[in-house]
Formats: structure tokens, sequence, C-alpha cells
């Protein structure tokens, strides 16, 4: 087994990677699984891994991961770990993972390490390997994770408050990159989860009324909290104010959830009529209209926008039109657009009219528009592919992937993968070392065309 390979697929995703994994794990095919770790395959041997433990399968968990740790592969130690832990046998999981004075200064290895002695039911021990990193965003996100509903929530918040006041503190101090930047967030869920809402509505709305926090989500946050418990008073003052841009949303939102879905309408067509960057407030209006059924309107409300640069709500018509059923009707809206649109957008617009096409079951009429398009336009083969899938030309499918040289095998893979052909699509794709290498000469080719001064490029394993 080659590290080198390994490293390699760990940054890059390459390989047999997650997506095509899931598909297999989803079609329980682990014994396909544990025949391509056999070959180096990481991710595969990680799943297998997996199924297996909860299949009862300890000990063949435990051989298809001892390759990769024989190898030093690190990684493969954790997951024997979890492997352990699983069979109960919990010593023996923490003591082959036990990290030394240098590995607990390591906020990675303390996070991992502090996970496995929570799921080990030693939760005292966990909160103290991450104590001395909680001011890590992450890290104080990973401690309010793993005590969730473990009794913990007055030493956590203990532990939270001084970060907290920190936060509240830095803006006016001018401190924009004080970390942990989420405490606020963070305190607020922590008393709302051990029932003491009003505190953290008091708490968090003072912080956000006199402006002591330092990142948007702070203030998100506190909407959301008062959304959850119905707090619509709070909600209007917050939502109809000067940070109305960011809030306004969650009120319209919690007046619909009351059965005030006139009144929520109105007051975003109010300040969708007066504000001066009224299109912030299109989106919340478009949703509540679609929930209604009230589909052209919704489209009526985001078609000022469908030509903007920025703030164009086209896409999302287009998905929302999708969902409705209405593919006819989304056709025709891309139909509509400028020459100036088509021109900025090609591939963009070419490809999601044949993918409307062919949910609208116009099969003929998206392939001869593909045939229209040029030949070599990036996802091109895919769509078409998919087209001829739906119509049931499965082996013409294939043979146009194959086709395409500049494909990754991992698209003819995916298609046999869903037609309950996995063992002709794992034995069907380049080994470890001919995509690695594959990889190494694309990212040299890439970067003999940079300039002396550009930084070194890597390309995605997806090959």
């Amino acid at each position: 087994m080659n590290t080198d390979d390994l490293e390699w697929q760990s940054r890059t995703l390459g390989g047999i990677f997650p997506r095509l994994v899931t598909m297999l794990v989803e079609r329980r095919e682990v014994e396909l699984l544990v025949q391509a770790s056999e070959r180096g395959e990481w991710f595969c041997a990680q799943a297998a891994a997996r199924e297996l433990s909860r299949d009862g399968q300890v000990e063949r968990a435990l051989d298809v991961l001892e390759p990769f740790i024989d190898a030093g592969w690190n990684r493969a130690r954790w997951e024997r770990a979890e492997v352990l832990l699983e069979a109960g046998r919990v010593q023996q999981a923490l003591d082959s993972v036990r990290p030394d004075e240098e590995g607990l200064a390591s906020e990675w290895v303390s996070h991992d390490f502090a996970g496995l002695l929570a799921k080990a039911g030693r939760l005292d021990e966990a909160i103290t390997v991450l104590t001395p990193h909680l001011d890590r965003e992450w890290i104080l996100s990973a401690l309010v994770k793993l005590t969730e509903s473990q009794g913990r929530d007055e030493q956590v918040l203990e532990l939270i408050a001084p970060r907290a006041q920190r936060a509240r503190s830095a803006r006016g101090e001018e401190r924009w990159s004080l970390r942990p930047s989420n405490a606020q967030d963070l305190q607020a869920q922590v008393l709302e989860r051990a029932g003491r809402v009003d505190e953290a509505v008091r708490i968090l709305g003072a912080d956000i009324e006199a402006g002591h926090f330092v990142v948007q989500n702070t203030l998100i946050a506190y909407a959301e909290l008062l959304w959850r418990h119905g707090r619509l008073e709070e909600l209007r003052v917050l939502g109809t104010g000067k940070r109305a841009g960011d809030t306004l949303a969650y009120y319209a939102r919690a007046l619909e959830d009351d059965g005030r879905t006139d009144e929520a309408e109105a007051v975003l067509r109010r300040f969708i009529a007066a504000a001066e960057y009224p299109d912030r407030f299109r989106w919340p209006l478009i949703e509540l209209l679609g929930r209604q059924g009230r589909i052209e309107e919704a489209v009526d409300v985001g078609r000022p926008t469908f030509e903007y640069h920025d703030a164009c709500l086209f896409e999302s018509v287009i998905h929302l039109l999708h969902e409705a059923g209405r593919q006819d009707d989304a056709v025709a809206l891309l139909d509509e657009r400028s020459a100036e649109f088509v021109e900025e957008h090609p591939s963009w617009l070419s490809l999601n009219r044949i993918w409307l096409l062919g949910e609208a079951g116009r099969y003929e009429e998206a392939l001869a528009y593909a045939e229209t398009l040029p030949s070599d336009m990036y996802g091109l083969t895919v769509s078409k592919a998919l087209i001829l899938e739906n119509m049931g030309r499965l082996e013409d499918a294939l043979a146009l992937l194959r086709a395409d040289a500049e494909l990754r095998p991992s698209e003819v893979a995916e298609l046999l993968i869903r037609h309950g052909r996995a063992a002709e699509a794992i034995e069907g794709m380049p080994t470890l070392a001919e995509q690695h290498a594959v990889s190494r000469r694309r990212d040299a080719a890439i970067q003999a065309n940079r300039g002396p001064d550009d930084p070194p490029f890597q390309t995605s394993g997806l090959w």
C-alpha cells in the first residue's frame, strides 16, 4: 500500500470517491467495498469497516483496516478505534489512539479524541481535552454538540460565559478577528436547551440592540431563536427596524406560522416597494407565494431581477417551477432571456434547458436541441446521457459516456451502479496508480502554463 496514493486520495477525493462509495453502501454492496479496499481504495475501506462493524463482523472490519494501519495511515487508526468502541472494547479503543502531550496540543487530535471519549461515556475527560482549545469557533461548537442532553449545560455555560463577554466587547474595541466569534450564539443555544428561553432572548437581544456582536451569524441566531419560540413582538421590532435586510424574512415566516399569512405578505410587499435595495426581500415573498401555490405571482415577484448581474433570482425561480412540476413554464422562462443573458451564460442556460426538457418528458426535443450546441460544451455529454438513460436507452448512454475521453470514469460507474451493475462499475474504474498518474500529468500541464509567480496548482482527484 502506497501512502503517497493514500494522501492523494484524501486530499483530492481521488480513487473510488465518497459519492460512489455512498451509492455502494446504499445498495449493500459491502463485499465489493472490501474487494476494492484490497487495492488500496481508502474510502471503500472506511465504508466497508463501518458496515461490517454494524453487522457485528468486528474481526473482518479490523482486517480491512489493518493494511492501511501497517502503511502508516493515521486515519485508519481512528477508524479502528471506532470499530473497537462499537464492539464494546472501550479501553482498547481509547488506548489505541490516546494522544500524548504533543498530540493534545493539536486541536484536531483533541477534537477527535474528545468525540471518542464522549461516545465511550467519559464526558468529563472529553470536556477536559477540549477546554484548552475553546477559543476556536469549531471546537466551542463541538463542545456544545457533544454535551447536548448530557446534563452538563451549567458546566458548558461557565466555559462559554467569559468568551461570550469578550465577543460582546470586541466590536467597541474594533477587534474584528476576535475568537471565538460564535460564543454569544452558543451561549443562547445552551440557555435555550436548558429551558431558559427568556434568559437567552434577553441576553442575546440586548447584545443585538446595542450592536455588541462581531459577525452576522449572531444576528441570525437571534432571529431564529425568536422564530422558534413565536416571539412575534420581538421579531416585529427586529425585522422591521434597522436590521430588516437580514431579519424581515424571519418575522414574515413567524407571521405565516401564526396563521397571519396576509400580514406576512403585506409587510414583505411594503418593504419591496419602499426599500432602497428591495431585492433582498423578494425571495422570502416568492417562497411564501410558492407555499400557497400562487406560482405565477411568485414568478412575477422575481421577474425584475432576472437579467441582473447580482441579486438575480432567476435560477431560484427556475427550481421553484421545477419543484411545482411546471417544467414547461420553466423552459418558457429560459427562452424569454435576452441575447445578452444568453451570451453571458451559454452553458448554464443550455444545460438547464436540456434538463428541464427531460424532466418534462420531452426527450426527443431535448436531444435535438443538444445537437445544436457546441460538442465541446462542458457537461453536454453527461446531460445527453441522462436523457438517454431516462428514455431507457442505457447502452446508448454508456457508449456516449465512454466515447468522451475528457470525462471522469466515475460518470460511467455511477450510471452502472444506478442500474444494478455495481461489480462492472468498480471493475471498470482505473487503478489508483493510473488515476494518480493522470492527476500528476494534468497538474504539471496546468502549472507549465502558469506564470512564475503563480502558486502551485492541483487538480481535483475526480478524474
